[in-house]
């Protein structure tokens, strides 16, 4: 039986992701988080918590309008379209494939603008208030991601899964394993609100996820000069958020099209 188009791409997502998933699985704690484990403040993954979670609520009650002029929304939806119509038409893998092309463009600006803002305020040895424009940066590369596969972010149900997405992403072990498995079922099922869902609640633990994660470079990047090392790390935290959320919305964008 001759494999189709959306097979292929189906068995490439898949590809991707359980490459992620071996990764996230095996992932040992870095030789810089060895060197600052004793020397990080009890009270700054606190303040991490806390900085992330008033990022999230900020950016989704008053920011995405802010946000959403940094690049034209309408011009990606449209171009989305032109390629649904033409993927429609030919049915070959090629036209399938433009949509993870897309997403993975628009991600890799945000990389460099992240690792830019990083460095710089690491050499001003700026920690906490790098927070926004991280938070900022991110959902900014997630929202251009979900655009590029047709879809929006500012419903509860879309902000549910982004929130989910981050969550996941930073993830180790069974833990990712589960997540995993358990964001499969919700797009497999239909991107919808849990019951008894709080979205305050789940930014916390989206929050905690982020920060538990830069905690180390957070404080690193505090330290005039050789902040700049800790900066450079938003970058490759970012690039690991942004590639789980383009498998994601990929996955998605291929089971709402299955045929």
């Amino acid at each position: 039986m001759q494999t189709t188009p959306w097979q292929k791409e189906w068995n490439r997502m898949q590809r991707r992701e359980y490459a992620f998933l071996h990764k996230g699985r095996f992932q040992k704690p870095s030789k810089l988080t060895a060197l600052l484990e004793s020397k990080v403040p009890d009270s700054m993954q606190d303040k991490l918590n806390r900085g992330f979670a008033k990022a999230f609520e900020l950016i989704f009650e008053k920011g995405t309008g802010i946000i959403e002029k940094t690049y034209d929304k309408e011009s990606i939806r449209e171009r989305f379209e032109d390629y649904e119509e033409t993927a429609k038409i030919k049915g070959d893998r090629d036209s399938l494939k433009q949509f993870s092309k897309n997403a993975e463009s628009s991600g890799n600006a945000n990389l460099l603008f992240s690792g830019s803002a990083g460095i710089g305020m690491g050499i001003a040895g700026i920690g906490i208030p790098d927070i926004v424009i991280f938070t900022g940066s991110m959902l900014k590369g997630i929202y251009q991601v979900a655009l590029n596969f047709g879809y929006s972010y500012d419903t509860p149900e879309e902000k549910f899964f982004i929130l989910k997405i981050i969550e996941v992403s930073l993830s180790k072990g069974k833990t990712l394993d589960q997540g995993n498995t358990h964001l499969n079922e919700v797009i497999e099922n239909g991107v919808m609100l849990p019951g008894g869902y709080e979205q305050k609640q789940q930014i916390a633990i989206s929050s905690e996820a982020i920060s538990s994660e830069l905690l180390y470079t957070k404080f690193l990047q505090t330290i005039p000069i050789v902040g700049a090392v800790g900066g450079a790390y938003d970058a490759v935290y970012m690039k690991k958020i942004l590639k789980y959320a383009e498998i994601k919305y990929h996955r998605r964008f291929l089971t709402d099209r299955a045929i």
